[in-house]
């Protein structure tokens, strides 16, 4: 473990306990405190919880609320009350508060909350550590700042492949999150970041959550693992783009110090080398569209550009244009708008886009996987809508989709036509008619789970896949349609394949 010691480590059991004993839980805060008060809260809003408190008989429970996750002092009888085993001495040894003998009170120096979770083993539930937020600093943060559980995490880990693998690498783990996470699947882990105050945060959530198998190292990029390979790669780089000029704050968490999209570009030409043949690396990521261009196909250039051969499935969310994107990040930092640092910001930021001619800025996923040959996978989509419904992360969809991708790219066409898919339980069919008319004028093909595709098909198609219950051949149905729909077979076989295919990789159909 490097730079990661932690002060105080003994005393991290004491600190379990108490937390335990509290009751501090996903569930116990929202009964504590009420559903409109958890959903305030995520708005950045604390008041009505602390409403709430107020109104509550006191407890080990509330003053820990109060304390660690409003970001409000507490007085010392009260902090010493709610954690007996670690204590004030103890929680003030560990870095969590602070203390005030002038007015008898007790500070967090953390945000300490828990954090609930379904993936493919199952509901878990951590408590994780990171530095305090806007809310509770009462000012912009600073440039060293340690992020907990936010948006983009979350995304990350609903993403995260979940089959077992012997090594995983989190990049740039900050306080831990993805790395808990791979520690799930993966029997070892080596998670890195620049930040010395990083990993001793990663450290003390991995310690107070009794996590194994996590080895911690400073560095950028992949300097801390050079010549080693991994079977997983995951991360949340610092891939905003953020100005490289003077006076333009550059934070830990977000910034990656390259100009502008370059941080991904380089994570995406490195990978590679540190992927294990098959191996998958995941990671989120900004892209820049220039003048006219395609922000999509700069992507595929990087991916192209690789020296060792990638295939690629990238996925662009969203794209904001150059302005909101600017505000977006200013605002993150804590500067509030209309006041005259935002605006100084705001200009910097748009001087930058200027300076390339930067329209807008994509925001995706990218999964990337070190071919053993020749790439047969090179998808670089559009899907800007809602999601499916996916209870244990979008982790589980991807994974079948590959799998499933590597089956119909393996198998000829006649192969193909010996299959006997099954149709997804969550797949749904829709029709649309003029009034009066006898045959549909679309049908739609939609999925509950997965990326919640819709899909446009013709009769055939929708027949084919209203007719896959795992006894029928795809030969055996294209037989029997182009008989009932009175065309030629080999022209419907050909129509078709590619269609199945498609429903293949995406979910529609089971092999």
């Amino acid at each position: 473990m490097t730079d990661s010691a932690l002060p105080a480590a003994d005393r991290i059991p004491d600190l379990r306990s108490d937390l335990l004993a509290a009751g501090l839980s996903v569930d116990a805060l929202t009964r504590l405190w009420g559903e409109e008060a958890a959903e305030a809260l995520h708005r950045g809003q604390r008041v009505p919880a602390e409403r709430a408190l107020a109104r509550r008989e006191p407890s080990a429970l509330a003053t820990l609320a109060r304390l660690f996750v409003l970001g409000l002092p507490v007085a010392a009888d009260a902090a010493a009350a709610a954690l007996p085993a670690l204590g004030v001495d103890g929680a003030i040894a560990l870095g969590l508060v602070t203390s005030d003998d002038a007015s008898g009170t007790i500070s967090a120096a953390v945000d300490l909350r828990p954090y609930g979770f379904v993936d493919a083993a199952g509901p878990a539930e951590w408590w994780i550590v990171s530095d305090l937020g806007e809310l509770a600093l009462g000012h912009a943060l600073p440039e060293d700042h340690v992020l907990g559980v936010g948006g983009a995490s979350l995304t990350l880990s609903g993403l995260m492949l979940q089959a077992p693998v012997e090594s995983a690498l989190d990049l740039g783990t900050g306080c831990g999150i993805q790395a808990m996470h791979a520690a799930r699947h993966a029997r070892r882990v080596v998670a890195t970041d620049i930040s010395p105050r990083a990993l001793r945060i990663a450290a003390l959530n991995l310690a107070l959550n009794e996590i194994g198998g996590v080895e911690l190292r400073l560095g950028s990029m992949f300097e801390p693992v050079a010549g080693e390979r991994f079977d997983h790669i995951v991360s949340n780089p610092p891939f905003v783009i953020t100005p490289r000029t003077d006076g333009v704050p550059a934070y830990e968490y977000r910034d990656g110090g390259m100009v502008g999209d370059g941080l991904v570009a380089s994570f995406v030409s490195g990978c590679a080398e540190h992927l294990t043949p098959g191996g998958v690396a995941q990671l989120l990521g900004n892209w820049e569209y220039r003048g006219t261009g395609d922000g999509l196909l700069r992507v595929r250039d990087w991916v192209d550009a690789s020296p060792e051969p990638l295939d690629a499935w990238v996925i662009e969310r969203d794209v904001e244009d150059a302005v909101r994107y600017a505000e977006t990040w200013i605002r993150d930092g804590g500067t509030r708008p209309g006041s005259p640092e935002f605006e100084r910001l705001l200009a910097a930021w748009l001087d930058d886009f200027d300076s390339r001619d930067v329209r807008s800025v994509g925001f995706g996923y990218l999964l990337l996987r070190r071919a053993e040959g020749t790439p047969t996978l090179r998808r670089f989509e559009r899907l800007h809508g809602s999601l499916g419904a996916n209870e244990a992360g979008l982790g589980v969809h991807l994974g079948e989709a590959l799998a499933a991708h590597d089956l119909q790219a393996a198998l000829t066409d006649d192969e193909l036509l010996r299959l006997r898919p099954v149709v997804s339980g969550d797949v749904t069919e829709e029709r649309h008619l003029w009034p009066g008319a006898d045959a549909p004028t679309a049908i739609l093909l939609r999925q509950g789970g997965g990326f919640g595709r819709a899909v446009a098909a013709d009769t055939g198609l929708a027949a084919l896949v209203g007719a896959s219950d795992g006894e029928l051949s795809v030969g055996a149905i294209v037989a029997a349609l182009a008989q009932l729909l009175e065309v030629d077979e080999d022209a419907l076989r050909a129509d078709l394949l590619p269609a199945v295919r498609g429903m293949l990789v995406d979910g529609f159909l089971r092999a």
